[in-house]
């Protein structure tokens, strides 16, 4: 098994603005993509323990696409949100208040296809969508 791998961000608004801009499908479909060239056209969030995560992650020119699917497993808002993938890898996202904005981090369990450089690299890259649409949401 490999080590779980730690991405962050810092976002210049309150935890609870944060947590809404991460748990909020109309703004997950915003960010929720690594490169220009994909996009999330869909995504669903039932924002409770036991509830369902869902995201559509495809290529702009329809050459592929995929689910993300997971369970959330500890919500605890605006600080913690931990999900389930439907493979049984866990993600952890904490949000922390800092003097000015918070500190998005995420912990995830590695897949075992993929080297684990190119899933920080990809899921930094996410990160660092969200943290633009962040900023970009509030000026």
């Amino acid at each position: 098994m490999t080590d779980p791998v730690t991405v962050e961000t810092h976002v210049p608004v309150p935890p609870r603005e944060a947590w809404s801009a991460y748990t909020d499908p109309a703004a997950i479909v915003r960010w929720n993509f690594a490169t220009p060239e994909w996009c999330c056209p869909r995504a669903a969030v039932d924002l409770r323990e036991g509830g369902r995560y869902t995201a559509r992650m495809e290529a702009r020119d329809g050459s592929s696409g995929f689910d993300l699917g997971a369970t959330c497993r500890t919500v605890e808002a605006p600080r913690l949100l931990v999900l389930e993938l439907d493979d049984g890898r866990l993600s952890r996202t904490t949000f922390t208040a800092e003097e000015d904005g918070t500190r998005v981090r995420t912990t995830f369990d590695p897949e075992t296809i993929h080297p684990v450089a190119m899933q920080r690299e990809g899921w930094q890259a996410i990160l660092d969508q969200y943290a633009a649409h962040v900023k970009g949401a509030r000026s």
